[in-house]
């Protein structure tokens, strides 16, 4: 069953724990690109890695999570992330919170989510 519009955003302002200016950084880093699948576009870009600036551009365009100003196209990206994270999270917790280099902890902060902030 597909989940409700406001079950989406209660979740994905759950998981998604950081920043738009932290994810940001972290998505300079060189260790970011190299977790997760590639993009099939041939740019060499992982599918998170794109993820993750989408999820900045949701988080920069309404701060205050104000769960009426996301558009389509916000909740539908919510959507992936909010799958994505808890599918990880249920695979991969332990090892992303006692390793951050680890290909797990990578890719979930590409995700928007920090194992280490918990």
């Amino acid at each position: 069953m597909v989940k409700d519009k406001q079950t989406v955003i209660d979740e994905f302002n759950e998981l998604v724990n950081m920043t738009a200016d932290e994810l940001e950084e972290w998505l300079k880093k060189e260790s970011s690109t190299d977790s997760g699948w590639s993009k099939d576009d041939g740019s060499g870009e992982t599918v998170g890695h794109e993820s993750g600036r989408k999820i900045i551009e949701i988080l920069r365009k309404n701060p205050d999570r104000d769960p009426t100003l996301y558009e389509d196209e916000d909740i539908a990206h919510m959507r992936k992330v909010v799958s994505y994270q808890k599918r990880h999270l249920a695979q991969e917790a332990d090892q992303a919170k006692e390793n951050p280099d680890s290909k797990a902890a990578r890719s979930l902060k590409n995700w928007g989510y920090d194992a280490q902030k918990e």
